[in-house]
């Protein structure tokens, strides 16, 4: 690989991982008015779809370990941590799965993504509590996550087209 392309590959990981974080703190700070303990906006996904269709799957897997990590320790602790990496990995996972079949749109891939970040979170504080109770707020988490899913797959699509323009131009 020859250093231009190597410097470019630096410079595009080092974007997303910062805008994946800089999402996360967004998101950190802005309070949800919604009694439901969990609900988020899912910000930093945006990164994770608009890679997924940008750099592939190894880069936004990398991406976004790398974020809940960073995240991990500048805002929260090991337990969000690894409620993160729980959600993250099933979300993850489930985009990879669902945009293989071809079958969905990339609002349809995030929104799969929402709901599978949700139910991976959910997973971890019943092994966690040793309770299945805590999947009473599951029929909430996956209203919001359908609809947090949407608009950042909305959101998600409109930057992936530019930046596949961009690249065309180049």
């Amino acid at each position: 690989m020859n250093s231009k392309k190597t410097g470019t590959w630096v410079a595009t990981y080092g974007m997303l991982i910062g805008l994946a974080f800089i999402f996360s703190y967004v998101e950190a700070i802005i309070p949800i008015p919604i009694p439901v303990p969990g609900v988020k906006l899912g910000l930093a996904n945006l990164v994770t779809i608009v890679g997924l269709y940008t750099v592939g799957v190894g880069g936004t897997a990398a991406v976004s370990l790398i974020r809940i990590v960073l995240v991990g320790f500048t805002f929260g602790n090991a337990s969000s941590m690894i409620y993160s990496l729980a959600g993250g990995a099933l979300s993850l996972i489930l985009m990879i799965l669902v945009r293989k079949t071809g079958w969905f749109s990339q609002i349809g891939v995030s929104i799969v993504g929402g709901i599978g970040h949700n139910i991976g979170q959910l997973s971890i504080a019943a092994l966690i509590v040793q309770t299945a109770g805590v999947f009473y707020y599951l029929p909430f988490l996956m209203v919001a996550g359908v609809v947090a899913g949407a608009v950042i797959g909305l959101l998600g699509g409109l930057v992936t087209e530019r930046i596949q323009s961009f690249m065309k131009k180049m």
